[in-house]
């Protein structure tokens, strides 16, 4: 039987996991916090940033939100620190630092 992502917890049985832990529902990325994976973190310098939005995207996860056309700071709780966002800014806007 398929588990439902808010019925796994830490006191859900191995064998009671689907294979490959696979969720089978819709709609469940912004349940799990992810960012906890991260190694790096990006950093993003809003002198340097131009708005041009390029960065967007590019990010896997949808770490970066616009708010009102504008660029807003990295959803950390999500950012698995992949570095791409880093590659994608022409301006040099963002850059990576050790760590969580």
């Amino acid at each position: 039987m398929a588990l439902k992502a808010s019925q796994i917890n830490d006191e859900t049985k191995w064998q009671d996991l689907t294979e490959g832990l696979q969720i089978y529902e819709p709609a469940t990325s912004k349940t799990f916090e992810t960012g906890e994976w991260r190694t790096q973190t990006p950093v993003f310098d809003e002198e340097k940033c131009k708005q041009c939005l390029l960065c967007v995207p590019y990010c896997p996860d949808s770490c970066i939100p616009v708010v009102d056309g504008k660029r807003r700071a990295f959803d950390l709780m999500h950012c698995k620190g992949c570095g791409i966002c880093v590659k994608a800014c022409p301006f040099d806007a963002i850059s990576m630092k050790p760590g969580k």
